[in-house]
């Protein structure tokens, strides 16, 4: 009777515990395809009930951006952009390192 109780207890603790549909190393390789840029950093944080990788990437063409990533795969249409610090009006005319 005891075991009976503690089934659906296991599934629901098993659920939980289940690893991501897309680690972290997954998720650089996806920004780095998708920007052909270096990538800075990389952490995940906690985002309500859900995972989330930021990734911090320099681009080709010198600029940095952060792109965050789900680790959810149904989440996933593709990264999101940072719109932390968005381009300006002359974004053409700002000095590349």
């Amino acid at each position: 009777m005891l075991l009976a109780a503690l089934i659906p207890f296991a599934g629901a603790v098993a659920a939980q515990t289940a690893k991501p549909a897309v680690t972290l190393d997954q998720a650089v390789l996806q920004v780095q395809q998708e920007t052909g840029g270096k990538v800075l950093s990389a952490e995940s944080r906690g985002v309500g009930r859900r995972m989330e990788y930021r990734i911090k990437v320099l681009t080709p063409d010198g600029h940095v951006k952060v792109m965050a990533i789900s680790s959810e795969a149904s989440k996933n249409p593709g990264s999101t952009q940072s719109t932390k610090n968005p381009p300006g009006r002359n974004a053409g005319s700002k000095e590349k390192h």
